[in-house]
């Protein structure tokens, strides 16, 4: 079963937006994510997508949308969960009926790289796994800014064990405004003309940033007070960039449940 930790906002106060001005100096433009540099290594947490048990279908969700598909020969199951709240969730787990497909695994059966040279990971990616730039139904896509759940609870693992201080070592979480949502749970920066949200805590408290009731997921950055490590999850890509010491990446490489991968064109 998937952690879900508890949201505690005591465990992550609001600090000054200035807090995250070096990510500006060092990356520019942070609007939908500050995206470091390799430092001095880097490496990509693909963010999760799923295949239905069902197996592939020709239709996609262009066919659909247009009505050119007889949706009795796409399984129910498929329908059901695209007409339920549920699929609106970003980075949660679809459900019964759903498995982790592997970008490897998608990779070796379309014959398309894993990221197209010079490209982000983002909806670029994949082009042979539907038509029309429609992938099929039986397919759930990466989240858009969202790293999966499990993803980021393994990440957060990694960096504890690869940080200094281990759990208690002092972190900051940057949210920009696209990554914050409306509603009665929104935070009001437009009075101090505030173009991000900054919290501090520790990394032990980090999994439950998932949960935060401003946000859709986990924060557009997170780094260490040392500046050791840093994340990114920009709005529009489909994977986090993670930057810091060798060790560290060649963790992530490693690692049996993370998906990640050096891309060397966006080191």
């Amino acid at each position: 079963m998937t952690e879900i930790p508890s949201w505690s906002a005591e465990k992550w106060p609001i600090a000054p937006p200035s807090e995250a001005d070096w990510l500006y100096e060092l990356c520019g433009d942070g609007s939908t994510g500050f995206m470091p540099p390799a430092l001095p290594d880097a490496a990509w947490v693909l963010h999760a997508m799923y295949e239905h048990e069902s197996g592939p279908v020709e239709a996609t969700y262009g066919d659909l949308d247009k009505g050119r598909v007889d949706v009795d020969r796409i399984d129910p199951r498929i329908l059901a969960y695209m007409e339920s709240e549920a699929s609106y969730l970003r980075g949660e787990h679809p459900g019964p009926g759903w498995r982790r497909l592997r970008w490897s695994e998608l990779a070796e059966r379309t014959g398309d790289p894993l990221v197209p040279e010079g490209d982000y990971p983002s909806h670029h990616c994949f082009p042979s796994a539907g038509a029309d730039n429609s992938w099929p139904v039986s397919l759930w896509a990466p989240g858009y800014g969202c790293l999966d759940r499990p993803s980021w609870n393994r990440l957060i693992d990694i960096l504890i064990t690869h940080s200094p201080d281990g759990q208690n070592t002092r972190t900051t979480a940057q949210y920009s405004l696209m990554n914050l949502v409306t509603g009665s749970a929104k935070i009001d920066l437009s009075s101090d003309g505030a173009s991000n949200l900054v919290l501090t805590g520790h990394l032990a408290d980090a999994k439950p940033l998932y949960d935060a009731p401003f946000a859709e997921c986990n924060p557009a950055n997170l780094f260490a007070a040392d500046r050791s490590w840093i994340t990114c999850t920009d709005i529009d890509l489909w994977a986090t960039k993670v930057v810091g010491p060798p060790a560290l990446i060649r963790a992530l490489l490693d690692d049996d449940e993370i998906e990640a991968i050096r891309i060397p064109w966006k080191h």
